[in-house]
């Protein structure tokens, strides 16, 4: 058994841990993917925000003839080549997966790379599963940075046809005409506007009332409102059964007005994703995880046992990949200094759905105010009061603002419409630094006629005392 100063699991923001000051520990780099299945990078890079925003880039594009009709403007789009379009995306992502491999594998001589699947044996101590066969190593540092995968729901007969997940979706040899999409979250909306962009007829399906029923009630009602505009939308259904058909799939349903019955070339279930931390049999290194499988951490992401910490999808409530890269340079920090260990901090984690609309949220919701008895305000501004929103011609959009009425503090914000991503940073960077509404709103210039006056507008809005 080889003994190594630390041991990386995950090739995801796990993988930035290692800079110019790891040069004298001798490391291990577990990453599960092997060969054509190498997703060295991790998620984000390989089936997560890069390549779907790619996608989704392009998808804007596709709907440009849908904006322009209401400028008066009459676009056309006259093809889609599908395999140009994940070709370029690939081409790309690809190529910077395998260039970090070969970087770790062949130029960093104190980094040896394990391609295979790892299970602990106990503390700080790993089994991996290699092509070459089983080996076993341990270390006196562990960072679990291993990352998460999709849950498919069980539904009797899902097993047995074939269906995409967001890890598999975007690699189709050919865009299909029409697709069921399983899940109302943010994976199933942003796809449902990639594949109805390019001309795929889509059918989105999901348990509850509402699409992004996380979001704020009136961010995820508009939301709803215009997805049914757009996409075939059944909510409050249950799946009964999944089966192949002459078109590809069968789903049938029970919904509100009985049994119903889908038909869809190609089926995309986005019904979530888990922690992979049963896949490491976490329990046999003394890990405690959570009900729902994540990896236990305090404040300076350390686990449950001494000298073994986690980060990223595998223990954060917050998936996202700018999360992930906070806490790994917590991580890193703690390693490199732990007689001076820094906190991770999680009080305003913004977060973006890249659909259509677009969707941006930081902070609390007002029902999650309600809900924890916290005093509030509230600000509305539609993107069509303001110059830039006319020039859009957009009817649909706004933000929202919650506030303290006593200090003008912010306590949420969420915006629907275009941009809503970049628009809503004005607005993390003033929760973050404690800057007051009035002060954010008076205290600075808003270039007029841009997007930003949308917040300067919510900010004035707001009833202070």
């Amino acid at each position: 058994m080889r003994h190594f100063d630390l041991i990386i699991i995950g090739t995801g923001s796990g993988n930035a841990i290692l800079d110019e000051r790891f040069a004298d520990w001798d490391v291990a780099v577990v990453e599960k993917g092997v060969g054509s299945d190498s997703s060295y990078g991790g998620t984000c890079l390989n089936v997560g925000c890069i390549p779907t925003k790619m996608f989704v880039h392009t998808a804007d594009v596709a709907n440009s003839p849908t904006a322009g009709e209401r400028l008066g403007v009459g676009v056309r789009l006259d093809e889609v080549r599908w395999r140009e379009i994940r070709d370029r995306v690939f081409g790309r992502i690809d190529t910077i997966a395998e260039s970090g491999k070969r970087f770790r594998r062949d130029e960093n001589p104190n980094v040896t790379l394990y391609e295979g699947t790892a299970r602990f044996t106990a503390a700080r101590e790993l089994r991996v599963e290699t092509t070459e066969g089983p080996t076993t190593i341990s270390a006196d540092r562990v960072v679990i940075a291993a990352g998460g995968r999709p849950v498919i729901p069980e539904v009797p007969g899902i097993e047995d046809v074939e269906y995409h997940t967001s890890d598999s979706v975007m690699r189709l040899e050919s865009l299909p005409e029409s697709m069921i999409i399983m899940g109302t979250g943010f994976i199933g909306a942003e796809f449902a506007h990639i594949f109805s962009a390019l001309g795929v007829r889509v059918t989105m399906v999901g348990r509850s009332g509402r699409v992004l029923r996380g979001e704020d009630d009136d961010i995820s009602a508009r939301f709803t409102e215009l997805a049914a505009r757009q996409w075939d939308l059944r909510l409050n259904r249950r799946e009964i059964e999944v089966s192949g058909s002459e078109e590809g799939v069968r789903l049938r349903l029970d919904g509100p007005e009985g049994a119903e019955t889908l038909e869809a070339r190609t089926l995309l279930v986005a019904t979530g994703r888990r922690p992979n931390s049963d896949l490491l049999d976490t329990a046999a290194a003394g890990i405690e995880t959570a009900e729902d499988g994540k990896v236990k951490v305090d404040s300076t992401q350390r686990t449950t046992v001494e000298g073994m910490w986690a980060l990223g999808d595998v223990s954060s409530e917050y998936e996202l990949k700018h999360v992930a890269n906070h806490e790994e340079r917590v991580v890193q920090h703690n390693l490199l200094y732990p007689d001076t260990p820094i906190e991770s901090d999680h009080r305003f984690v913004p977060h973006a759905v890249f659909s259509e609309p677009q969707i941006a949220s930081v902070g609390l919701t007002e029902q999650r105010a309600a809900e924890y008895g916290i005093r509030y305000v509230t600000a509305t501004q539609d993107y069509g009061g303001i110059a830039y929103g006319w020039a859009m011609e957009d009817t649909t959009g706004f933000a929202k603002l919650l506030a303290d009425p006593a200090t003008g503090k912010l306590l949420g914000a969420h915006i629907i419409g275009p941009q809503a991503p970049t628009v809503i940073q004005p607005l993390v960077q003033a929760m973050e630094f404690g800057i007051d509404a009035r002060s954010m709103a008076r205290g600075q210039y808003w270039i007029h006629p841009a997007m930003p006056e949308l917040v300067e507008n919510a900010l004035l809005g707001l009833p202070l005392d």
